[in-house]
């Protein structure tokens, strides 16, 4: 079985990027869609490679046989270490990552993704913006409306109703956060937005909901006491999680 072993791990982590780019959508966990075109391709490109492998292999194990059946690939073999096709046993660790991914691929970052991160913000300094959609509410970013409370000179968001969509976070005592992650290219380069929501009891971490409410003023705008930017909820509705969980910038 040893002598499969490097073709079988090659089939295992194709097989487990077609399962989450291919076949379903839960690479939109990781990476941005743009992506998954070239994960596609390199997932089939692995299948095909284990696949040749593996006939290699198999046709080496067969010249290998001594013509009377026995064949040298057994571990009581004295000279079994030197096969082409054995490798060491350790490697088989590296089955278990793509093992997991092809049967238990782990959820998108959440609330504890969301709390490691500091209060970092985008270095872009205080200024105008363009001016919002007519009528209310208006569909917002958690990103784009923390922008324009935190930078917006013109306080383009005063007197309007906007609608966010995120997922629940914790703070001190009562305080809670409609939150959500923003990508760039994948998942391990994910910052935070997030803005706390008063008005409203607080969810179940993690639960994702759409809040609607009105920007309440926090601070001077560009310092540290702006920020997290504060709106008073007029209604906050649980949904599902959607597909694509990550902001975009």
């Amino acid at each position: 079985m040893r002598r499969y072993g490097p073709a079988v791990l090659l089939v295992l982590v194709g097989a487990a990027v077609l399962r989450v780019t291919a076949f379903s959508e839960l690479y939109l966990r990781y990476v941005q869609a743009g992506l998954r075109p070239w994960l596609i391709i390199s997932g089939a490109l692995l299948v095909l490679l284990g696949t040749a492998a593996g006939v290699r292999a198999r046709s080496e194990g067969d010249a290998y046989d001594d013509g009377g059946g026995h064949s040298h690939d057994d571990e009581t073999d004295p000279h079994h270490g030197q096969h082409p096709g054995h490798g060491p046993r350790l490697a088989w660790l590296l089955a278990l990552p793509a093992l997991a991914l092809l049967l238990f691929p782990p959820p998108a970052l959440g609330s504890y993704s969301a709390g490691r991160e500091a209060a970092a913000r985008a270095a872009q300094g205080v200024g105008t913006f363009p001016a919002l959609p007519a009528g209310d509410p208006v569909e917002l970013t958690v990103a784009a409306f923390s922008s324009r409370a935190i930078y917006d000179s013109g306080r383009s968001l005063t007197g309007r109703t906007v609608r966010m969509t995120g997922f629940v976070t914790r703070g001190d005592g009562e305080v809670w956060y409609l939150t959500r992650l923003l990508v760039t290219c994948c998942a391990a380069d994910a910052t935070t937005s997030k803005v706390e929501i008063r008005g409203a009891s607080a969810p179940v971490v993690d639960t994702w909901v759409t809040v609607t409410g009105t920007w309440v003023p926090k601070g001077t705008l560009g310092s540290d006491a702006a920020w997290p930017p504060v709106l008073a909820a007029g209604s906050v509705v649980r949904v599902a999680q959607p597909k694509d969980p990550y902001e975009k910038p």
